[in-house]
């Protein structure tokens, strides 16, 4: 087995002949006979007892050949690939060329693009960091007290807007009821808008266990089709009303829903969170366009084959996401309407720039003789390991080392790309008051975190523990992708 020749072509196209000797493909050969034989019937001659001679005599001299050189064909084209020093990308097309003596064969093909990419260094991209305002930290509040907040029956009011309803109610048609149209003991939140325009509103002013009927027109683009646009009658009973109570806005209350013993504390630790959130939107906002402005300056034909491979990753990796979370690939289309290619369809631009910023990094990595330590490497394994909480040994036999290290090399270049660029603040913040943006927090110490039980510190830290944040696919795909395959 042996490279014959090879020839790159254009658009990362490649011709190849290899060869497969004439004792290799006869062992092949005999494999076939032996696996195919039991299924092959001779006149004479018990099913699958037939000599392979009288076999090939009856059925033809080549009836065992494509089996035989399937089998050949991928160690013969693996030896000569490393032979030829080629990066194929895709399933090459082989044909036979010549079966005398040796079988020679052909492939055809598509190899890793070599791109050429100038003026990485010096990208001028703009940094905006969003600021915190006062009113930005009230809301995140506001939530943590709706989360925490306490429903209370009322027995002697009527009802009002934001509310909860408790109905029953029974729609009709021109007096004809309508599947769906019935409900018991229904909560209703009136204000929400979640029943039909109009609904919500006739129910305030209404006590308990008031009868009374709600008239109102379905939309035009109402989804039942038969309901769509017609006035409809709802027989409704008022059988009670609830409302939360929110809790009120004090020291207690910070001590019910975080880790802090005031409430100053709790609004300064909120203002932090989303202070650091801000941050790394902006900076996931710079590596963006950062790998944008790389696509735009790489120059490469780039083979088909390649965005086709990572579309199919994509899709493999959003079938893993849903089956984490108890769904597949087969239900969600069923759901949505949509289809494979129609999915596929969805993640080929993101694919495709996936592809080219991946070659862009690794031409610079390239470029720059970049370089990876084994202790790189090792600490990668081991972040790896933890991040998937697989045991290190396992993770070394998914992945090899030359994916870490290629991973690695990316991460890097996009580091040096990122390094430098001239990054500049976005268009100039107006004046915090103006604004009302929170104002900064004084340098002092960290406030003091109350002492809670241990019990409840353990929850805390299984519940509630700020994870790292992911890193990007262009530098860690595939230890991603191999620990979910």
């Amino acid at each position: 087995m042996s490279l014959i020749k090879k020839e790159l072509t254009e658009k990362s196209g490649f011709t190849m002949e290899f060869s497969v000797s004439k004792e290799t493909y006869a062992k092949a050969e005999n494999e076939a006979y032996k696996k195919n034989v039991k299924s092959i019937n001779v006149p004479g001659f018990r099913k699958g007892k037939a000599p392979k001679a009288i076999i090939e005599r009856y059925y033809g001299k080549g009836i065992f050949f494509e089996d035989a050189i399937n089998a050949c064909i991928p160690e013969a084209f693996e030896e000569a690939v490393k032979e030829a020093g080629l990066d194929i990308v895709g399933a090459p097309q082989f044909d036979v060329v010549s079966t005398d003596g040796d079988i020679v064969l052909k492939a055809v093909g598509f190899v890793k693009p070599d791109p050429t990419i100038e003026g990485y260094k010096g990208i001028e991209v703009k940094k905006k960091v969003d600021s915190v305002k006062v009113a930005d930290v009230n809301a995140e509040i506001e939530n943590a007290r709706k989360r925490n907040a306490r429903v209370v029956e009322v027995t002697d009011r009527a009802a009002k807007l934001d509310d909860i309803a408790v109905i029953d109610y029974e729609g009709s048609v021109d007096g004809v009821p309508f599947d769906g149209g019935k409900g018991e003991n229904h909560e209703l939140k009136l204000g929400s808008g979640s029943f039909i325009p109009g609904f919500e509103d006739q129910i305030v002013g209404k006590n308990i266990g008031e009868e009374f009927d709600v008239n109102v027109t379905f939309p035009e683009e109402y989804h039942a089709k038969e309901l769509a646009g017609k006035a409809a009658v709802f027989k409704t009973k008022l059988n009670a009303i609830k409302f939360e109570e929110l809790p009120a806005l004090d020291d207690e209350f910070a001590k019910d829903v975080s880790e802090f013993d005031t409430l100053a504390e709790y609004k300064a630790d909120i203002k932090a969170k989303m202070v650091k959130r801000n941050e790394e939107k902006a900076e996931a906002e710079v590596d963006n366009a950062l790998a944008e402005a790389l696509m735009e300056k790489l120059v490469c034909d780039i083979p088909e084959p390649m965005f086709a491979a990572e579309t199919e990753n994509y899709v493999r990796d959003y079938d893993n996401r849903l089956r984490q979370s108890g769904l597949d690939l087969n239900t969600y289309f069923k759901y949505t309407g949509l289809t494979l290619d129609a999915l596929r369809a969805q993640m080929r631009p993101q694919a495709e720039k996936q592809v080219k910023v991946r070659l862009a990094l690794e031409k610079i990595a390239s470029l720059e003789a970049l370089t990876v330590s084994d202790e790189e490497i090792e600490a990668e394994y081991k972040r790896i390991s933890e991040a998937y909480n697989v045991a290190l040994d396992e993770v070394k036999k998914m992945i090899a080392a030359e994916d870490i290290k290629a991973d690695l090399l990316v991460g890097a270049a996009m580091k040096l790309v990122k390094e430098n660029a001239k990054i500049t603040s976005g268009a100039k913040k107006k004046a915090a008051a103006a604004e009302g943006e929170a104002a900064p927090a004084e340098e002092k110490k960290p406030a003091a975190k109350k002492t809670t039980t241990a019990k409840k510190t353990a929850a805390k830290a299984a519940d509630g523990e700020e994870k790292p944040a992911a890193k990007k696919t262009t530098t860690k795909k595939t230890a991603a992708k191999k620990s979910e395959e």
